[in-house]
């Protein structure tokens, strides 16, 4: 009798509690609670045994680690479910991992989460009283520090995250007190709160915001300074423009302005995320709260400047800038140049966070000393929501140079004419940072060629006029770590050099995002380099982790993608959902469902934004860190549909134009039957073979990606409880990178998506895509000279495939066991698996494949003596491929009639046709078929007494084998070798060339290789 289900119910906002109904659960040892810590924050999601295995115990497990896992798994589920059987699964296996599945409800730090999303969306419907109570009742689920107790690495990170999360919805609830008018009665907590956390700027601008409201207006200054002194202290930072706009604008009210500040000016307001401030000052060491910012100026308190002025409104030179040098160098040429028939200018532009504001600051200081008539700066705030008015920061220039404020002209034209007449003729450098366009520019800038202008924007502005443009990108490796170095301690990063290069890497080298890890490193200097890089490892959270003070990579993106148009910014998050480094304009519209010509349009249009790169004509990719956000963007603002439907067209796309070009690299081939998924739409046609094999080239780690997270998918996509729609199509596509493991380039790429398909495959039930998988796994091994493994493999294959009636797939791992068997010496059963293939490949009426099975037939003829049938075999294969016209597989019938007509003694015509085989694979980028050719040309050209010849290509073939890797290659190639020095009286070379083949031969039982040993007298007996 079933034991009846009793909700379970688990608390982690504190030391972890679980309770079936009204009794609590014993959650058992330390190392217990945190596997148990591991399953419930996944929520569902399933967990591998390796990853447990990191989150108890770190990079250092015990011996014994997965056993005792194990061992926690039994305990957990005996507790969890007492009445285990049935339909009653709580905590189930999921491949070589587990899943704990609980109902909605039953961990608090998901009601959390729920609550703070539903008063974020009752704030944004206008129910402000109701997102507070939401508030309110998500931060009573609190009671203590999270998952207290709980040992290893991931219960250190998540305690961190859900620390951080509570502090940033108690920072979105005090701010809606505000909002509805509890400003007092606020104070002490947010006292408390800023001692607290004395780095945080958001909950020091809530403060100020109330102590103005009580009318404490000195004492809200006072809340500045601090913030001023205790970050200079800790971090060597400025408050954030937010919290310095804050001020000011407090400051004007206090003096009777029209304009009141209210919650949204406030450091990190952003609904109930709670994220942090927006400040982009990569590289600098903070320049918010400067004088004579857009709109304000220059002069405190508004009075009105002295009639002859020389403004030098310049924010302080970075102190530690770092690198950029040949760029530094470049722009101070041009703001220098002689002579002068027009207004010097440089724009400067970029991604979010990598110093452009840096490398303008440091060069307008180093050549203020050319501009005596002064300088002037505006911040324009181009990438936020509220830009600059053109207007208001003309009057600011216009005080800042001497014009009395009542007598400066209302309108804009004439603003600006005075504001050129001001300029003429005297040497002024200006400044203008973070422009949003060329028409924001347009009215400010001078039309005296005695003045020069620098301008800053993240995006490529298409002029103005004749500004030169300077596209900077993020660090050289050694820039970024000299930048870490003067922040953090150039000592303790070389005292971990390995750790220093990996954060770097994990910061993608953007200079704000190296600020911002070595600022952190700085401001705790218990921690050590590897332990940050610890921090930084999960992609999920890097964003999150990569924040400082009021400081924040994902903020700084924040403000980039608001700006976007709703078409624009569908674009930024769907292409960043592809896992390949590049795309193609081709696989653009595949993701994004539009033409090519309208996605290369959008992603022209995010390059212009600075949001995408574009390597190539027609080729785009993301930094690293823009990416991630990228993808976060997509999993908050598209429906899992529209994602899901976004990477099948991909796939599909992928796999269409992969069939079409390799049916011209190899015609007639047989491997894809029946028909396309109805949207598999093929991309560009090719002209050619050549032109189809360029493609699958340039397209290979797409192609790769595209079928590992085609894998990875959950098999809830799949209809009717199957494999899902993408599996078998990532096992097809998986098939068609044949001329590409072929060659040996991408072996390594090949093999790594071929795992991934056999562990979905395997765990979906799914045989047909497990045996083509297996397939492509045996001839990546066999190509790899891993004989015995590419047979183990390939005998998983025929299971598969025959179980799934997959009679293509049979014939094939047919003929690869024959090859097996042939290559380990078993020459009778290499024959009786040959003819097994060609009889499926004949019932199935694929030529191609008949023409491939014959090549190794004939070789198994050969060595069994009958010379005759070898012949036969191998001239019909090479007529079947020519026939079928496919290039890259004539090459392999030309090989192999060569190999059999040397060995029955027509070495002349095995030369000619060896020679052909070399020019074919050459021609078609195969290098391992290029390398067996030319050691078999060289063969026979021993056997017709040309030694030079010989040497010349067993020499070329050892060359290209060796960077195969193909041992046995190698090998021969050496043996061939030692024939042609013997050949030419170098014996002792000869010897040595031997003893290496022996090394690469190992212990196989080859004709060549006892060949080998006899000559060197050491018949060597092989184990069995």
């Amino acid at each position: 009798m079933e034991t009846p289900q009793v909700p379970l119910s688990f608390a982690v906002l504190g030391p972890p509690r679980g309770r079936r109904g009204a009794d609590e659960l014993p959650l058992g040892s330390p190392q217990q609670r945190a596997v148990l810590a591991a399953l419930l924050l996944r929520e569902g999601r399933p967990v591998t045994a390796p990853e447990l295995v990191r989150a108890v115990w770190g990079d250092a497990p015990p011996k014994r680690a997965v056993g005792t896992l194990r061992t926690y798994v039994s305990r957990l589920r005996r507790l969890l479910e007492p009445g285990r059987g049935g339909a009653y699964r709580v905590l189930v296996s999921v491949g070589d991992g587990y899943a704990l599945r609980l109902p909605p409800g039953a961990l608090d730090a998901a009601a959390f989460e729920a609550g703070a999303a539903a008063a974020g969306e009752a704030r944004s419907r206008g129910r402000p009283d109701e997102a507070l109570g939401l508030l309110r009742a998500a931060l009573a689920r609190w009671y203590g520090e999270p998952l207290a107790g709980v040992p290893g690495p991931y219960a250190r990170a998540q305690r961190e995250r859900l620390a951080e999360r509570r502090l940033a919805v108690l920072e979105c609830r005090l701010e809606l007190e505000l909002e509805l008018g509890a400003d007092a009665a606020l104070v002490p907590e947010l006292t408390a709160l800023v001692a607290e956390h004395p780095l945080r700027e958001r909950p020091r601008g809530l403060l100020m915001l109330a102590l103005h409201r009580a009318g404490r207006h000195a004492e809200s200054m006072a809340v500045y300074d601090e913030a001023r002194r205790v970050l200079a202290e800790e971090v060597g930072l400025d408050p954030g423009r937010p919290l310095a706009g804050l001020r000011r604008r407090l400051l004007a009210e206090a003096a009777g302005t029209p304009g009141t500040a209210g919650t949204t000016d406030i450091p990190g307001t952003a609904g109930t995320t709670g994220t942090a401030g927006t400040a982009e000052t990569a590289g600098t060491a903070g320049t918010g709260g400067t004088a004579g910012t857009a709109g304000t100026a220059a002069t405190p308190g508004g009075a009105p400047p002295p009639a002859a002025r020389r403004p030098a409104q310049l924010p302080g030179d970075v102190p530690d800038f770092t690198g950029r040098e040949r760029l530094v160098e470049e722009v101070r040429a041009e703001l220098l140049a002689e002579p002068r028939r027009a207004v010097p200018m440089v724009a400067v532009s970029g991604a979010a966070g990598v110093g452009k504001t840096a490398l303008a600051l440091h060069v307008a200081h180093r050549v203020r000393a050319a501009f005596p008539g002064g300088q002037l700066y505006a911040d324009l705030r181009g990438a936020g929501a509220d830009p600059a008015d053109p207007h208001a920061v003309l009057g600011a220039f216009l005080q800042a140079l001497g014009v009395d404020r009542g007598a400066i002209p209302a309108g804009p034209g004439e603003r600006a004419a005075l504001y050129r007449t001001r300029l003429d003729g005297r040497r002024v450098l200006v400044l203008l940072d973070d422009a949003r366009d060329a028409r924001q520019i347009a009215p400010l800038l001078p039309g005296s060629p005695s003045c020069a202008v620098l301008i800053t924007s993240r995006s490529a502005l298409g002029g103005p006029g004749s500004a030169r443009p300077v596209g900077l990108e993020v660090m050289e490796p050694d820039e970024a770590l000299a930048l870490a170095g003067r922040i953090a301690g150039e000592e303790r990063l070389a005292a971990e050099p390995a750790a220093a290069r990996a954060l770097l890497a994990a910061c993608g080298h953007l200079p704000l995002a190296v600020r911002i890890a070595a600022a952190r490193l700085a401001a705790r200097p218990s921690w050590t380099v590897a332990s940050l890089v610890e921090r930084l490892a999960g992609r999920r959270h890097r964003l999150t982790e990569l924040r400082v003070a009021d400081l924040a990579v994902e903020a700084v993106f924040r403000l980039g993608y608001d700006r976007l148009d709703p078409a624009l910014g569908r674009a930024f998050r769907l292409l960043a959902l592809a896992e390949a480094p590049a795309f193609s304009r081709e696989a653009a519209a595949a993701l994004l469902g539009t033409s090519v010509h309208e996605a290369e349009d959008l992603c022209e249009a995010l390059v212009d934004a600075s949001l995408l790169r574009s390597p190539d004509p027609g080729r785009y990719r993301y930094h690293d860190l823009l990416k991630l956000y990228a993808r976060q963007c997509a999993e908050r603002d598209e429906a899992p549909a529209e994602r899901t439907a976004a990477l099948r067209r991909l796939l599909h796309f992928y796999l269409a134009t992969a069939l079409a070009a390799h049916l011209l690299v190899s015609p007639g081939d047989g491997r894809v039957r029946g028909p396309l998924p109805p949207d598999a739409v093929p991309g560009p046609a090719f002209g050619s073979a050549d032109a189809a094999r360029d493609w699958l080239f340039a397209e290979a780690p797409a192609l790769f990606a595209a079928i590992a997270q085609a894998a990875r998918a959950p098999a809830e996509e799949g209809r009717d409880g199957g494999p899902g729609p993408l599996l078998p199509a990532a096992a097809d596509l998986l098939l068609m990178t044949d001329v590409l493991v072929s060659s040996g380039v991408h072996a390594r790429e090949g093999e790594q998506a071929a795992h991934a398909v056999i562990d979905a495959a395997w765990e979906r039930r799914d045989p047909r895509s497990e045996g083509r998988a297996h397939l492509r796994l045996g001839w990546i091994y066999y190509n790899a000279d891993r004989v015995e493994d590419s047979a183990a493999v390939c005998r998983v294959a025929l299971r598969r495939a025959r179980e799934a009636g997959d009679a293509w797939v049979v014939a094939v791992a047919l003929g690869l066991a024959g090859a097996c068997a042939f290559m380990m010496g078993r020459y009778e059963e290499a024959l009786r698996r040959y003819l097994e293939s060609l009889d499926g490949f004949r019932r199935i009426g694929d030529p191609s494949g008949e023409g491939y099975v014959l090549g190794g037939l004939s070789r198994a003829l050969l060595a069994l003596g009958r010379y005759e049938e070898s012949i036969v075999a191998a001239e019909h294969g090479l007529a079947l491929h020519r026939d079928a016209g496919g290039a890259q597989r004539t090459g392999y019938g030309l090989y192999h009639l060569g190999v059999v007509l040397r060995g029955t003694g027509r070495p002349e015509e095995a030369t000619a046709r060896q020679r052909e085989a070399v020019k074919t694979f050459r021609a078609r980028r195969d290098r391992l078929g290029e390398g067996l050719a030319l050691f078999r040309l060289a063969e026979a050209q021993l056997r017709l007494d040309r030694p030079e010849e010989a040497e010349s290509n067993a020499r070329r073939a050892l060359e290209i084998l060796r960077g195969t890797g193909h041992a046995w290659g190698q090998g021969q190639a050496l043996r061939v070798l030692a024939g042609a020095l013997d050949g030419l009286g170098r014996t002792g070379e000869a010897d040595a060339c031997r003893r290496r083949a022996l090394r690469h031969f190992g212990h196989r039982r080859v004709p060549e290789a006892d060949e080998v040993r006899t000559h060197l007298g050491r018949a060597v007996e092989s184990p069995r």
